[in-house]
């Protein structure tokens, strides 16, 4: 396994932090994820996983691709409406990064890879 960019990596702490407010709140949850949060998070680094933006990765906002399946999609997107105004105290690096990447130029979509 090739070594994970810093970009993948902030994108990974970032969405997990949002499902920590997100569930903590909505779920009364305290140090752990309650079963539907803890699925959204799964789906979300498997998502990363295979991100083909790589390093050069926009935020899900300005994504040419949609990856999640249409249920993921509004659940992740319920979870970035509630908690991206409340990470700023919690998580202020992160949040500050996460607003530096909403306002970089969306990269064209990557070419797919022919098989020979």
């Amino acid at each position: 396994m090739s070594k994970e960019h810093r970009r993948i990596k902030r994108e990974r702490k970032t969405i997990k932090a949002m499902i920590n407010i997100y569930c903590h709140d909505h779920h009364n949850t305290k140090h752990n994820l309650c079963p539907d949060c803890q699925e959204l998070l799964d789906y979300a680094m498997k998502r990363l996983e295979k991100c083909p933006f790589r390093e050069n990765k926009p935020t899900c906002a300005n994504c040419t691709i949609h990856c999640y399946k249409p249920e993921m999609r509004e659940k992740v997107r319920a979870v970035m409406r509630y908690a991206g105004p409340r990470m700023m105290r919690p998580h202020p690096i992160l949040s500050i990064f996460h607003f530096i990447d909403g306002h970089r130029e969306t990269p064209e979509k990557p070419k797919r890879k022919c098989s020979s």
